[in-house]
């Protein structure tokens, strides 16, 4: 199993003690598999990403990813994870603006001595980059944006990919558009992929699906 998460809690500070957003949550997740996390608003579907992705501390409970436990590693232990095993797309794109399309898809697989010409090359091609690889994120639309950061994402060959509404600021057309390219590039290369996803649609091309309610996946 490529992901396994056994009984995560993690809880917020607050004036009144601490808010209990994860209360026990359990789910795995196996390589080559997609699984779409939906809930209300403020359910946890985020903070669960970012405790797999490292980018946040669960207060207890366990998380392996390829039978490594994420929760006992230190900060440059999860920037390894990042860098080797997980990819993170983000709802904002979080591109560098001044590096040009080509440079920003190169930079995560860079930081992980991954860098291939011809992978960039496909990616690009792939997601219809060819002709914007001179370019800077500021000519780009948002969805042009959103290809270049599912791009960066993948060039570095992640084995789990953590995409967080990666479609939520694209129009229908454009967003129905971007997921089939990442799915087909997801299953190109046998990475497992987890959504959250407040869609419907989203939510219906993805293998699994789980509702986050209460603290608990349903």
């Amino acid at each position: 199993m490529l992901l396994e998460i056994e009984n995560l809690t993690k809880s917020y500070p607050s004036s009144d003690g601490p808010v209990p957003v994860l209360r026990g949550v359990d789910l795995s997740l196996d390589v080559g598999q997609t699984l779409a996390l939906t809930g209300e608003s403020g359910s946890g579907k985020s903070t669960l990403l970012h405790l797999v992705g490292g980018l946040d501390h669960a207060d207890s409970g366990s998380i392996r990813i390829a039978g490594q436990e994420v929760t006992t590693l230190d900060d440059q232990g999860r920037a390894a994870l990042r860098r080797h095993e997980v990819g993170v797309v983000f709802q904002q794109f979080n591109l560098i603006p001044s590096l040009d399309v080509a440079a920003n898809i190169a930079f995560q697989a860079r930081l992980s001595a991954q860098a291939d010409p011809t992978r960039i090359e496909d990616l690009a091609r792939a997601l219809g980059l060819t002709d914007h690889l001179r370019k800077y994120p500021e000519a780009l639309s948002g969805g042009q944006q959103q290809r270049v950061a599912i791009a960066r994402t993948l060039a570095a060959r992640p084995r789990l990919v953590l995409a967080d509404e990666p479609t939520g600021n694209l129009d229908e057309a454009t967003a129905g558009e971007v997921l089939t390219q990442m799915l087909d590039l997801v299953a190109e290369t046998g990475a497992a992929l987890m959504v959250v996803t407040h869609s419907a649609g989203v939510a219906a091309r993805m293998g699994r699906r789980v509702h986050l309610s209460g603290g608990h996946l349903a």
